[in-house]
């Protein structure tokens, strides 16, 4: 009777090791989102205060992103890779774009030069991806 009772419960807990060892472990929506790569327009803007609560200079490379993708700021300080024309360079997520549309990119006024002059006005196939947070160049 003993033996049934010590082996049934050895039976279990091995049963419970199993199951806590297969059960999915949550995926970390950053390093999620840092693999889908977003396209749309790219843009410049004058840079001043950001949504995101501080001071930016059109020398910095920085960028809004659109109000659709804005999360309450939670991807305020966050890295990118924007890539156009052959040319790629990383900014930080400082502001908002209230009038871009879910993949735009309004970027400061030297970001957006890297890439083309800024008479150019608008770029059309800009692709880019988050960063994990946390990195920086």
């Amino acid at each position: 009777m003993q033996f049934q009772r010590v082996s049934f419960f050895f039976v279990a807990f091995v049963a419970f090791i199993l199951c806590a060892l297969a059960a999915p472990v949550p995926a970390d929506d950053d390093s999620l989102e840092k693999r889908i790569t977003h396209s749309g327009r790219g843009t410049w803007y004058d840079t001043g205060l950001g949504a995101c609560g501080k001071w930016n200079n059109s020398w910095e490379m920085v960028v809004a992103i659109s109000h659709l993708r804005w999360n309450g700021g939670g991807n305020c300080g966050q890295y990118m890779q924007i890539n156009w024309g052959g040319k790629s360079q990383y900014a930080k997520v400082v502001d908002e774009c209230m009038g871009c549309a879910d993949g735009d990119l309004d970027m400061s006024a030297s970001l957006f030069s890297h890439f083309a002059s800024q008479s150019k006005g608008v770029l059309n196939g800009v692709s880019w991806h988050f960063m994990a947070k946390g990195w920086h160049p």
